[in-house]
């Protein structure tokens, strides 16, 4: 099933401890004091090894137009985060996932975007293969690139500020900066 549009999709609202509290809107959600809510992040890889990094669209609310990890998501209410990611793959990115993996099962973050706007979420992060090119859903992602882990910790490195602030924290948190890691020791 296909996402539903943002005015009639809503978020799985987190307490401190993580545990369920209740549901929002997705479009009330994300503001300048954004409730800690469930998402999660996934990094597609091929079978060169190479990852898919994409390019927000330029009219999401958050970091539009900013370079991020392959994709990213909310599951739906009483949605399992599996079954969340493999919607968001199919639907923002054209991509049937295979192998996916749990990587970052406690990955929690908070960042403020240059508008104010602020995630605040509890987001696991996860690997997949794909055998098959993306094909890019332009609401979600205006460009996407494979990219060799290691290229790809060089530009982290030397501007964080391109990037998500969850892929440049996920990256060193999958020891993406350490050279000495093979792609396969990172999934």
């Amino acid at each position: 099933m296909p996402p539903t549009d943002i005015a009639t999709d809503f978020v799985v609202l987190l307490g401190e401890d993580g545990s369920e509290i209740g549901v929002a809107p997705k479009a009330s959600v994300h503001g300048s004091d954004t409730a800690l809510h469930l998402a999660f992040s996934c990094h597609v890889y091929n079978a060169r090894g190479e990852t898919l990094v994409t390019r927000r669209a330029l009219d999401k609310k958050t970091w539009p137009g900013v370079w991020t990890n392959s994709f990213c998501g909310h599951p739906r209410p009483a949605e399992p985060v599996i079954d969340a990611v493999h919607r968001h793959a199919e639907h923002e990115l054209g991509l049937t996932l295979r192998d996916l993996r749990p990587v970052l099962p406690f990955f929690r973050y908070r960042a403020v975007d240059a508008s104010g706007i602020v995630e605040h979420e509890v987001c696991p992060v996860y690997t997949a293969l794909v055998d098959d090119e993306p094909h890019l859903n332009p609401s979600e992602v205006v460009e996407a690139r494979w990219v060799d882990p290691s290229d790809l910790a060089v530009s982290l490195r030397a501007t964080p500020w391109a990037f998500s602030p969850w892929l440049v924290l996920q990256a060193e948190q999958m020891h993406v900066f350490d050279a000495a890691r093979s792609p396969e020791a990172i999934r």
